[in-house]
């Protein structure tokens, strides 16, 4: 599929990224810590969602910003080694002109740059869960890197690995390509779907930037 866009917008973790292990070992830690049952934290979904939903999902209020100070430092601690980039990542950013992407992530601000410093990955934006009120799937956070890229939504480029990151995508009214890193193919709704960023090219034009995303 050919796609023209002024901005291209990224998700993180299981887009250019996987931290998956990590994630894994500090929430496991995190969740012993807390004396949450095993049971209770298997029916919790952790990808793609910011950690103080997950969090409010199993604690009371009065220790949501506590246990979440908690796992944030427990995931910051353990970047190193913790991190790998995925097929097709440098290049695809590599070849796209300065100021035309972003990062959007349900990862804070301080776990985001963490992680994407360990793999030298320095976008010119990043929208960190930091910066919204409302986290996907809802529109907020590629609107807002929409805004700050100057771009007008429909002029933007969604690339996700996750359902909720999609729909976030698809009702901000931007195009949407999936990547299968992390879910099923009968999830992921997008306007294509490829394996990962190595199915996708990019070139500066005229009219922005043209990519094309599979065959």
């Amino acid at each position: 599929m050919k796609i023209s866009a002024d901005a291209l917008l990224f998700d993180m973790d299981g887009t250019l990224i996987s931290s998956m292990e990590s994630v894994v070992r500090c929430w496991t830690r995190w969740a012993q810590e807390y004396g949450i049952a095993a049971e209770d934290f298997a029916r919790v979904p952790l990808h793609g969602r910011p950690a103080v939903e997950i969090i409010a999902e199993l604690l009371p209020a009065e220790r949501i910003q506590g246990a979440l100070a908690r796992i944030e430092q427990l995931e910051v601690e353990d970047v190193s080694g913790g991190v790998v980039i995925l097929p097709g990542t440098k290049e695809l950013l590599a070849s796209l002109p300065d100021g035309s992407w972003a990062v959007v992530t349900s990862a804070t601000r301080r776990l985001a740059e963490a992680r994407l410093h360990e793999v030298a990955i320095h976008p010119p934006l990043l929208v960190a869960a930091d910066d919204i009120t409302r986290g996907k799937p809802d529109p907020e956070p590629f609107l807002l890197a929409a805004v700050k890229l100057g771009a007008e939504p429909a002029r933007c480029a969604v690339f996700e690995d996750a359902p909720a990151g999609l729909a976030s995508g698809r009702a901000a009214g931007m195009r949407t390509v999936a990547l299968a890193t992390t879910h099923e193919l009968a999830e992921l709704a997008a306007d294509v779907v490829v394996a990962d960023l190595s199915a996708v090219s990019a070139q500066a034009t005229d009219d922005g930037v043209a990519i094309t995303a599979g065959g």
